[in-house]
């Protein structure tokens, strides 16, 4: 029980998860089918991990981050949440380092990838690791989602957008707010295809990628 309790201290909690997780949850409930294995890369805290796994029982998420806080608060979820027998403990991935070392179980039903909020929060090699390793993994239909905040024509799409990539940018030079433009252009690069654009709350977006078929 002790040992129980200690995990539930390594919980963390991020408030914007509480805040998309709905909106999120709607655009994943159209995007991905209803049963397979879905790889989350960069998890954060395991927050929108647990709550999908919920409320999408027929998959298995698999959750994934390479900040060590972030992996202990992600199994504090998972066991706060009592979804042992349903959630494998999470992968230590870092998207860089390529090819990704995942268990078999996981490639073989590989049903789709989703990251949400980090290609803004890393440096651009990190968005074309993560987009390139994802095409190479993703078969048939299997979708590629990223969430979060984009620039449209070279334009912030909001004042609120502007000012938090000038943020992102004091905090690291190679963070900040990405063209969706050259996004899609990776995505092409790399064997996928941009079928959707989501508007979604607080000035994000979600970008829907599915494999080209040859």
């Amino acid at each position: 029980m002790n040992e129980r309790v200690d995990a539930y201290q390594d919980r963390l909690h991020f408030a914007a998860t509480e805040r998309n997780r709905d909106a999120i949850a709607a655009v994943l409930s159209k995007a991905l089918p209803s049963d397979g294995r879905v790889l989350e890369l960069a998890s954060g805290s395991g927050e929108h991990a647990v709550a999908f796994q919920k409320l999408f029982p027929k998959l298995i998420w698999h959750t994934s981050d390479i900040d060590p806080m972030h992996l202990r608060s992600i199994n504090a979820w998972i066991h706060f949440e009592q979804l042992e027998q349903t959630m494998p403990p999470p992968l230590k991935i870092d998207v860089n380092a390529r090819p990704w070392q995942l268990p078999d179980g996981l490639t073989d039903h590989l049903c789709g990838v989703i990251c949400i909020n980090m290609i803004h929060i890393s440096p651009w090699n990190c968005c074309e690791s993560l987009v390139q390793e994802a095409a190479q993994l993703l078969g048939n239909s299997a979708p590629l989602i990223l969430y979060g905040p984009y620039k449209r024509n070279g334009l912030h799409t909001s004042e609120s957008n502007a000012r938090f990539d000038d943020y992102l940018r004091t905090q690291d030079p190679s963070w900040g707010v990405r063209e969706l433009e050259d996004v899609e252009r990776l995505g092409v690069s790399s064997g996928l295809l941009l079928n959707e654009v989501i508007e979604m709350p607080a000035n994000n977006l979600s970008l829907i990628f599915t494999p080209r078929q040859s």
